[in-house]
């Protein structure tokens, strides 16, 4: 078995298209991974899942050591054998969850004490502790403890919790077991404040990781500051490694992201978009609940072969939302997930290409667009 590594294919500009090899099968890059907090993709099997083409999920291990908990996963084969996954899975450190915890958890030196947001039991994570219960669950990329401080936050407390995420990240990298195929990613923190997003990339190279994820954004500073951010850090980044954006986002985010040097995404936008009736497309954002569906006998998009578009119209997705069928939000979950792995494709398509900014230009115009008239769309026939 191969060890864990990316490596790059083609460039244009500052994007990148590669490819993840990794002891569960390979990821083309840039890749978006649908995100399956609980061993779940919520209102979707895994069969489901894998017929959009996505190649990686994302677990959690705030979520999963609650419940079902560490050990019962690695009972029951590990994560991948549980949830019907054998592909790569990324699981995040807790450390995010924790920390927005808020009076339920005390902070120390050497980790944090939290009450369980379920039942209120006490528990403990260290970076030791995480890097365990992710090498439990099986996770091919193993994600290091950090703290995710909340924006807007003070230069010092951003640089405090920064140094604190650093010496975390040693201690993940201790604990971390090395295996064929398997890898450890270390997270950039430091908030807006260019200065200390230099010093966490150096801490980090010093340590030395397989890849390398960029944490603390999409917390409300807004996208022009995060691509601000992003300009600076991401050139900063082992340029052999590959670099994923956490928690992030809509179709333009990561298009933005994209040209910006990133190569990974996780965020819960689709999904949850999908469970609110709202349905992304190259046209924007529908929302199924509006009246004005309620006789369109078209599909979401012409251009999608999902279940929702490929078998049902827009008045029937309509009805399944206004009579609050859980159908309606599978259906459109589905859809939601295919168009951002139709997005992924594009964009790798381009960059193989050298053809990046002209379909980036033709991708932000569709978003901004109207929907699609009947002359551009007909009414098919989806009896």
């Amino acid at each position: 078995m191969s060890a864990f590594h990316w490596r790059c294919s083609a460039t244009c500009g500052h994007a990148r298209a590669g490819m993840l090899k990794t002891a569960h099968g390979d990821v083309p890059t840039p890749t978006f991974m649908p995100v399956g907090t609980a061993g779940t993709v919520k209102a979707m099997t895994m069969d489901s899942v894998r017929s959009t083409g996505a190649g990686i999920v994302l677990g959690n291990t705030y979520h999963l050591m609650l419940r079902p908990g560490a050990d019962r996963v690695a009972a029951l084969g590990g994560l991948h054998k549980m949830m019907d996954w054998p592909g790569p899975i990324l699981t995040d450190s807790g450390g995010f969850q924790v920390m927005s915890l808020g009076a339920l958890r005390k902070l120390d030196q050497d980790g944090v004490t939290f009450q369980s947001h379920i039942d209120g039991s006490k528990h403990r994570l260290t970076p030791e502790i995480s890097t365990q219960i992710q090498h439990k669950l099986d996770a091919t990329i193993t994600m290091a403890f950090d703290e995710c401080p909340a924006l807007p936050a003070t230069p010092e407390n951003l640089r405090k919790s920064m140094e604190l995420s650093m010496r975390w990240a040693a201690r993940s990298r201790e604990a971390f077991v090395q295996r064929d195929g398997y890898g450890q990613f270390g997270i950039v923190q430091g908030g807006t404040e260019r200065d200390l997003r230099e010093y966490s990339v150096r801490a980090l190279a010093d340590i030395g990781f397989e890849g390398y994820a960029i944490g603390g954004l999409a917390v409300g500073e807004g996208q022009a500051l995060m691509f601000e951010t992003l300009d600076y850090t991401a050139p900063l980044l082992p340029p052999d490694r590959a670099r994923y954006l956490m928690g992030v986002g809509t179709p333009d985010d990561l298009l933005g992201a994209v040209e910006r040097g990133v190569d990974m995404f996780d965020c819960v936008m689709p999904t949850r978009a999908g469970r609110t009736a709202r349905a992304y497309t190259e046209r924007g954002t529908l929302n199924l609940r509006n009246a004005r569906h309620a006789n369109d006998t078209r599909p979401l998009s012409p251009d999608c072969d999902c279940l929702a578009c490929a078998r049902h119209s827009r008045a029937y997705l309509h009805h399944l939302f206004r009579a609050d069928e859980i159908l309606g939000p599978m259906l459109l979950t589905w859809h939601n997930l295919a168009y951002y792995q139709r997005l992924m494709r594009t964009i790798r398509a381009a960059i193989i290409a050298d053809d990046l900014p002209e379909t980036a230009r033709a991708l932000r115009a569709g978003w901004a667009s109207e929907d699609w008239t009947p002359d551009e769309m007909p009414y098919p026939d989806l009896s």
